[in-house]
């Protein structure tokens, strides 16, 4: 892989784990990690080899979210630094023009996460605040230690949440929740979170979270590469259309894509009694 000094990528089998490895800072999502998260999640999206992907974390906490420190000049007003210019110099107008673009830039990394045309699955342990809840809200699946701790946290912090919790949280745990979460900023356990949807499953360890995540990603990877990565791409295309429009697209989705030696070997180990392997062609 591309080297990375905060993100590692582990294979086994079919199934890729991106690391988030930077357990000396709480795993806090910095330039290198904006930078970095696109190009991890395009290899492994484009790997023929890899059918699911786990995102898990070293260290004892996921991710405490944005680093503080290093993202200051963006958050405090910096941009004029970016433009080459003093502070003062430059308008608020002319401020925004630099700062935006930047907070695009990391919306595209979290971004890149949810356009896998891999299913993502996220185990969580520790601290998942304000970016890392950015980051989940992008995967498809969710299990969590019980220990984890969640929080929407950018309005104590004065922010806006601007990387896709407030987008994506209201199809996954509903808009009263994500309002709770989102006005309070209040920390929630893995429990609450289970209770709400926001993770499928409560295991009692970080160990234990990820074998999980392994097991669901391994089931995954057992099926047709090419029927799981259309079922993702139907389900995200469908997701602002209605039942009507979604039929007809999964209609002709599946002229194009029913046919596979995929299928054929489906229906011969069905007729042998016996599991199928799968080829993705």
């Amino acid at each position: 892989m591309a080297e990375s000094d905060v993100l590692s990528i582990e294979r086994d089998g079919h199934v890729a784990t991106v690391w988030l490895d930077r357990a000396e800072a709480r795993n806090a999502m910095g330039p290198a990690f904006w930078a970095d998260l696109p190009v991890v999640m395009e290899e492994v999206g484009a790997d023929r080899e890899v059918r699911a992907v786990v995102i898990a974390a070293k260290g004892p906490h996921f991710s405490v979210g944005l680093d503080l420190k290093a993202m200051a000049g963006l958050l405090t007003g910096g941009a004029e630094e970016a433009a080459g210019g003093d502070r003062g110099k430059l308008s608020a107008a002319a401020r925004a023009a630099v700062a935006r673009p930047a907070v695009l830039r990391m919306q595209r990394s979290v971004t890149a996460v949810a356009d896998c045309p891999k299913p993502v699955i996220a185990a969580t342990h520790g601290y998942c605040i304000g970016g890392g809840v950015d980051l989940v809200a992008a995967c498809d699946i969710r299990v969590a230690s019980a220990d984890t701790l969640f929080s929407v946290r950018e309005t104590k912090m004065a922010i806006v949440a601007d990387l896709g919790s407030l987008q994506r949280l209201p199809r996954i745990i509903g808009k009263g929740h994500v309002a709770e979460l989102a006005y309070t900023g209040k920390d929630i356990t893995a429990e609450r979170a289970a209770q709400i949807g926001l993770v499928n499953d409560v295991l009692p360890d970080a160990e234990a979270a990820y074998k999980a995540a392994l097991t669901i990603a391994a089931e995954i990877a057992a099926n047709s590469p090419l029927v799981v990565q259309g079922t993702k791409a139907v389900l995200t295309a469908c997701e602002d259309k209605s039942v009507a429009e979604g039929l007809d697209y999964v209609a002709t989705w599946n002229a194009g894509f029913l046919q596979s030696d995929d299928l054929v070997e489906a229906m011969m180990s069905f007729m042998e009694k016996r599991p199928p392997t799968f080829t993705g062609r």
